[in-house]
């Protein structure tokens, strides 16, 4: 998506600056959106993995396998099942050379009404998700990793899917990786196809919503001290075929560089934090970019900075970013400002939460000349403002009070209610693949739904978990004046993984 076919002017200097001014040191937690898990352990000496950019690893597992450090297993008798004996295969006798396996087994059922949000016919998904990994280690410092996946999808209605729901077999992920460790600061360069999250959530994610996973091909390099750390990378997205593991292309349109940062803020602010703050900026190059009724070459910059952990009972997760850039020889001038917060009532870690998110996105422009003002989240967790992808932030304005809570020990249970606008009534409403709802940019109306929405997701062990999703999206007179309707969306799916 994008090169660093110029080299970083005043964002990329100030993400430096506000990099290497870090000076003192704080706990830190996962991302907020594991809001049930415990606060971080008490203070390392390296720079926390939960805040490394990689996601949260939960009693072992990671949703990037490749995260997860099942080196303990060296010693034979801690290996008291059998799937211990999958995550420590060793090579030689003294386990410094060992494989470990992974796999997942995910069937899931989705039900929607008003597909598409027209008159039609209910439309049922019946999804299967079949992944396998290996993860060979040797030595310390090098390691390879190899995964290979299968997306099967039958039902009614279901048209045409895309090969991140219909794939015979594909590589999912395939890289090696050197690290080493100087002057106390980690290092690490990674070369092939992998899973990246390296960002905010709504930004950059791997996308786990779909049965193939969103990965990337190319280099990722980083830097790892006591109280910072850097990432810089320089990627193209996989585009699936679905036949086999031979029609996968390495490159699309698209092309994603940029570097991002991490600083621990110290733990002493706000009475007592446990806080990260991450600058950041990209490049986002699509050859073929589409915005109104053109296609055209777009490079689109982003400056941003993600604070998020905890703050005493607050969790929060705050994202800002300008984006600047040109298309089709226009300038770009928009702005993301993503706020999410909530409020743990009790000491308890498994208190329930009350919070709300709050987010504004620019539109304008995509069916006009001059400035385009329509923000892009480029990578992002597509689910976030529907579980029908029927919105993103681009030409939003949202607000969602929410309240989440553990009926028992195993089970959490999220419930939500949104409220969404356009920002101008002069732009189209957006799905989460950035594609407009045809018609919305002549449509009037500035209120776009009301979209009412909850989640239950059963742990029935570490390997096994029960998930089951709800949605009513009541559409509002942007969508209705275009011919558009409510739409309802019933989901359920169980996962084993080892």
């Amino acid at each position: 998506m994008t090169s660093f076919s110029r080299r970083p002017g005043g964002g990329a200097a100030l993400l430096l600056a506000l990099f290497s001014g870090a000076a003192a040191h704080a706990q830190v937690v996962g991302p907020p959106d594991r809001i049930s898990q415990a606060l971080a352990a008490p203070l390392s000496e390296a720079y926390p993995a939960d805040g490394a950019g990689d996601g949260v690893t939960s009693a072992g597992y990671n949703q990037s396998r490749w995260v997860e450090d099942w080196s303990r297993l060296r010693d034979p008798a801690k290996r008291r099942s059998a799937i211990d004996h999958l995550k420590f295969i060793p090579v030689d006798a003294a386990g410094n050379i060992y494989l470990t396996l992974s796999g997942e087994l995910r069937l899931r059922v989705n039900e929607t009404t008003n597909p598409d949000l027209k008159d039609a016919q209910a439309q049922r998904q019946d999804i299967a998700r079949i992944v396998g990994g290996a993860d060979l280690h040797i030595g310390p410092h090098i390691r390879v990793y190899a995964e290979l996946a299968h997306a099967g999808i039958s039902g009614r209605n279901i048209g045409t899917p895309s090969g991140y729901l219909d794939n015979t077999a594909i590589v999912q992920q395939s890289f090696a990786d050197v690290t080493a460790k100087v002057a106390g600061v980690k290092l690490g360069v990674r070369y092939g196809r992998q899973t990246f999250s390296d960002g905010p959530n709504l930004l950059l994610v791997p996308r786990d919503n779909n049965t193939i996973f969103l990965s990337y091909n190319g280099f990722r390099g980083w830097a790892k001290a006591r109280h910072m750390r850097i990432d810089m990378f320089d990627f193209t997205p996989t585009r699936p075929g679905q036949q086999g593991t031979g029609d996968d292309l390495n490159k699309d349109t698209r092309r994603f560089s940029g570097i991002s940062g991490g600083l621990r803020i110290p733990n002493d602010w706000l009475g007592g934090s446990k806080l990260y703050l991450d600058p950041f900026y990209w490049r986002l190059r699509n050859t073929a970019a589409v915005w109104g009724a053109t296609t055209a070459h777009e490079v689109r910059e982003f400056y941003g900075l993600h604070l998020w952990g905890d703050a005493g009972p607050v969790n929060l997760d705050w994202t800002v970013n300008y984006q600047a850039g040109h298309y089709d020889n226009r300038p770009i001038a928009a702005w993301q400002v993503l706020m999410a917060q909530s409020y743990r009532l009790g000491r308890n870690h498994s208190a329930p939460r009350v919070g709300f998110h709050a987010d504004y996105a620019t539109g304008g422009g995509a069916y006009g000349t001059g400035k385009l003002k329509t923000a892009l989240a480029p990578l992002g967790n597509n689910i976030y403002y529907s579980y029908q992808l029927y919105a993103t932030p681009t030409n939003l304005i949202a607000i969602a009070p929410n309240f989440s809570f553990q009926p028992a020990s195993s089970l959490r249970v999220s419930l939500e209610y949104q409220f969404s606008w356009r920002e101008t009534v002069h732009d189209a409403v957006y799905r989460a693949n950035g594609t407009a709802f045809a018609g919305t940019q002549n449509a009037a109306g500035r209120k776009i739904a009301e979209t009412a929405r909850a989640q239950a997701v059963w742990t029935l062990s570490p390997h096994v978990s029960v998930t089951g999703r709800y949605e009513h999206l009541h559409a509002g007179p942007a969508l209705t004046n275009a011919g558009f309707k409510s739409s309802d969306f019933l989901a359920g799916w169980i996962s084993f993984r080892f």
